[in-house]
This record gives structure tokens, C-alpha cells and sequence, in this order.
């Protein structure tokens, strides 16, 4: 019976900590894994979220972190020339406290999606739109809702990065995914 009663009470404390809610709270520079709220398990794009200064103002980036699991990417999975949703599931997006210049163009404060136009050679399109709750991504993409578009020069690393990554840092943002890095300017 004691046992019984043991093993009772270790289900009911493993069930009651699988179904905690993760935090989504991120101090400065830090990352965070979220579950699909729907379900509560773990998402094979799992969404990052980024934070950090730029010149005094902050800056929000979050995404669907996708990996590259064997497949070819560029020109491929990621089609040339084809609006994409820089990453996974939901568009991703990028919310900024106060105006900011990219690439030297001005964009207000405020929350946008953000996608990509890659090429197989030269610069890559970077789109800034106004729709940034897109469930769908690319799919309900509207160029009439761009908002900014800026070219940037992508640069092609040694060495391969699993999973696709947007960070807060120098120049701004950066996109790193397989061998792609593409720098965007913000200031």
C-alpha cells in the first residue's frame, strides 16, 4: 500500500511539473526556447527571442529558430529570388523602442515582420512590414504593408552553423544560418 501510495504521489509531482509554464522573461542579451503554447511541447523550430541595445535603444528580435538537418538550403529550401520569412513558422519579427536607422534609412519605433530576399549572387533584400503578426509567415506576406526595404551584402562562413540565428549585436542585427551571415546596420 505504501508503495502505492509513493508512486501516487511521484505522478501527480512529475504531471504538475510537466505542465509549468516556461518563462518567456529575458534579461538583456539573453535567448529563450518557447514551447508551442498550443500544445506545450517542444517545437522543431523553436522561437528565440533576443533583446539588446543599440545606440542607447532597444531592440527585440523573435523568431523560429529552424535547423538544417542535412538539407540543401540556399536556392533550394529557401528558394532564390522569393520573399522568405527569415526563418521559421510565424513571421519573425522585430520590435524597436525608438526610431532607428537601417542601412541608413529611418524606420520608426514600433513592431514589424521581418523577411528576406535571398540571391545567388550580390545583395540579399531586406524587408521590414508593417503586418508583424503574421501566423502563417510568408504565406500572408503583403508587399503593399513594406514598410522599409534596404539591400545587404551576405558574407559565406567557413564553417556551418546548425540552427538559424538572429542576434542583437554589431553592426545591429545578424543573421546567421548554415554558412549564410548577413549583417543588417542599425543605429
Amino acid at each position: 500500500m505504501k508503495i502505492k501510495y509513493t508512486l501516487l504521489t511521484a505522478s501527480l509531482l512529475f504531471a504538475l511539473i510537466s505542465c509549468s509554464t516556461k518563462s518567456t522573461e529575458v534579461a538583456e542579451g539573453e535567448t529563450t526556447e518557447a514551447q508551442d503554447e498550443a500544445t506545450g511541447e517542444e517545437r522543431p523550430s523553436p522561437i528565440e527571442i533576443k533583446e539588446g541595445k543599440i545606440s542607447g535603444k532597444d531592440l527585440k528580435v523573435q523568431y523560429g529558430s529552424p535547423a538544417v538537418k542535412g538539407r540543401a538550403l540556399w536556392g533550394d529550401l529557401v528558394p532564390y529570388n522569393i520573399v522568405w520569412r527569415t526563418g521559421a513558422n510565424e513571421a519573425s519579427f522585430v520590435e524597436l523602442s525608438a526610431d532607428m536607422m537601417v542601412e541608413g534609412k529611418q524606420l520608426a519605433a514600433g513592431k514589424y515582420s521581418l523577411f528576406t530576399i535571398p540571391k545567388e549572387s550580390g545583395t540579399w533584400t531586406v524587408i521590414f512590414n508593417s503586418e508583424w503578426n503574421l501566423e502563417h509567415g510568408h504565406f500572408q506576406y503583403d508587399e503593399k504593408n513594406d514598410v522599409l526595404r534596404v539591400e545587404v551584402t551576405p558574407s559565406w562562413e567557413a564553417t556551418a552553423q546548425e540552427r538559424l540565428t538572429i542576434d542583437v549585436e554589431s553592426p545591429g542585427l545578424v543573421i546567421r544560418w548554415e554558412k549564410l551571415k548577413l549583417p543588417i546596420a542599425i543605429n
